[in-house]
């Protein structure tokens, strides 16, 4: 059904792979779409639990937006921004996803790309992977993503350093810049992508959403409204028939049958 992505569902993980190899797996103006309905439709696909993004071969995970077709000279300036305004659609999707989303950073990502995998709630990574926003290099600034990114690194002005500088880091730098979970040797990543994707698929569909979309709503409110907030999902949370449930098989020693409600 699509053109630049391809998709797979196995063992209730949805993987959704970048496909444009040839141009490392830049996002053009059809993969831009084709990725927002992919993440709709398998975000209400009741088969899944868990969403993976990775990009294809093993060289660039994705290298950001496609200058040659988002910024064409035969598009208006209003094509152009209109079709700019779309990333941060893509943004806001999965921001507001009701699944975890797994990266599988399988290559480079630089600008979007490293924007992307930011995005990610888990985000593993190969070990001889490159991160960076070179967008300078060329005369832009990579606007868009850092929303995403200062949202995650615990060190802002390492972050600024890189965007003024456009430099790369290594994907154990990424790591203690917090935009990375796991770095592992590329010859083990499927099988930590693996590892960390069906543990999530154990647990209660239901109370992954609630907790996901808690968690990013929490995050950008003060303190004490946040406190009440959580308070309030907690007692929506006590409210699932999952609970009932969970506890029940706790008790029971044996492994819960979620009903995702």
């Amino acid at each position: 059904m699509y053109q630049t992505i391809t998709t797979e569902i196995k063992d209730r993980v949805a993987t959704i792979t970048l496909s444009r190899e040839e141009r490392r797996n830049t996002i053009s103006p059809t993969m831009m779409a084709e990725l927002l309905d992919a993440f709709k439709k398998y975000d209400d696909d009741p088969s899944v639990v868990t969403l993976v993004l990775t990009g294809a071969g093993n060289k660039v995970f994705c290298a950001g937006a496609d200058f040659a077709e988002s910024m064409g000279t035969t598009a208006s300036f209003l094509d152009r921004y209109e079709g700019q305004r779309n990333f941060t659609e893509l943004f806001k999707i999965i921001r507001g996803l009701k699944k975890p989303l797994v990266g599988r950073i399988n290559g480079h990502a630089l600008g979007g790309g490293l924007g992307l995998a930011a995005a990610c709630d888990i985000v593993i990574a190969a070990d001889d992977c490159h991160f960076g926003t070179p967008e300078i290099n060329v005369g832009l600034f990579p606007y868009i993503i850092m929303a995403t990114l200062l949202r995650f690194t615990s060190t802002p002005k390492r972050l600024l350093e890189l965007m003024l500088t456009g430099e790369r880091v290594t994907a154990s730098e990424a790591q203690e810049l917090g935009l990375v979970n796991y770095v592992i040797p590329r010859e083990q990543l499927d099988a930590k992508v693996d590892e960390i994707t069906q543990k999530i698929a154990t647990k209660s569909p239901a109370i992954l959403r609630l907790g996901r979309r808690a968690f990013y709503t929490m995050r950008d409110m003060e303190y004490d409204k946040a406190l009440e907030y959580l308070a309030s999902m907690l007692a929506v949370n006590t409210m699932a028939e999952d609970v009932t449930e969970g506890i029940a098989a706790f008790l029971e020693k044996r492994q819960p049958q979620w009903k995702g409600k």
